[in-house]
């Protein structure tokens, strides 16, 4: 999960992540940042909105479609199951002291 830090005036920043890149990519993502003037930083935000975009539209529908009915059919056999009460009173637990010694 990225990490959310909040500004001077108290708000939410936008969360942050660190990505460790081979120099190679790096340079590669430089030099794409300078020539659309943007920084290193905001070109990496575009190039991950473009890929989880193009990530989506290439994964088909069917796929998303599983997952739902997953859930619905285990929220189905849960609702489903008949109510089991439990047996005797509950057990106390117990809490040892510590010595201060």
């Amino acid at each position: 999960m990225a990490i959310r830090q909040n500004s001077t005036n108290g708000k939410p920043k936008s969360p942050r992540i660190q990505v460790v890149l081979p120099e190679s990519l790096c340079e590669q993502l430089t030099a794409l940042a300078e020539e659309e003037s943007r920084t290193v930083s905001n070109m990496a935000k575009v190039l991950i909105q473009r890929g989880i975009k193009d990530h989506f539209n290439n994964v088909p529908s069917s796929s998303n479609q599983v997952n739902t009915t997953d859930t619905n059919t285990f929220r189905n056999n849960l609702e489903n199951q008949s109510i089991k009460r439990l047996k005797g009173m509950p057990k106390r637990i117990k809490y040892l002291k510590q010595n201060d010694n």
